[in-house]
């Protein structure tokens, strides 16, 4: 090993020893850079996604029939969470729409059967 990195590490691991009032053990050290290392993966999974989100909203709007594809992904790149709850309701609507529709369309059914009958 390099005198310097063993080095870096001693202090690395003196200053998490300052910030927790205590020498970390091997177990809880791992532990650490397993969680730093998650959350690294997590940042790079999602600028990865970005990146691909934006492609496609540059696609989409060269092709003047994806339009409104493009405005829902350009609203979503902006605010993704507002997008997500609109999108829930907008679904949960769509649901409930579906399910009055097939009520109405079963009642009028039954009503022009018995007409007919």
């Amino acid at each position: 090993m390099e005198p310097s990195f063993t080095t870096d590490k001693l202090e690395q691991e003196l200053k998490q020893a300052q910030q927790f009032g205590r020498w970390l053990s091997d177990e809880e050290r791992l532990a650490l850079e397993e969680e730093k290392t998650q959350a690294l993966r997590m940042i790079e999974q999602q600028r990865h996604r970005r990146l691909r989100l934006i492609v496609l909203t540059a696609v989409c709007l060269l092709i003047p029939p994806l339009w409104g594809i493009a405005a829902g992904l350009s609203f979503y790149l902006l605010f993704p969470e507002t997008a997500k709850r609109l999108a829930l309701f907008a679904s949960g609507g769509l649901i409930v729409l579906a399910v009055l529709s097939a009520l109405v369309i079963g009642f009028l059914l039954t009503t022009i059967a018995n007409l007919l009958f």
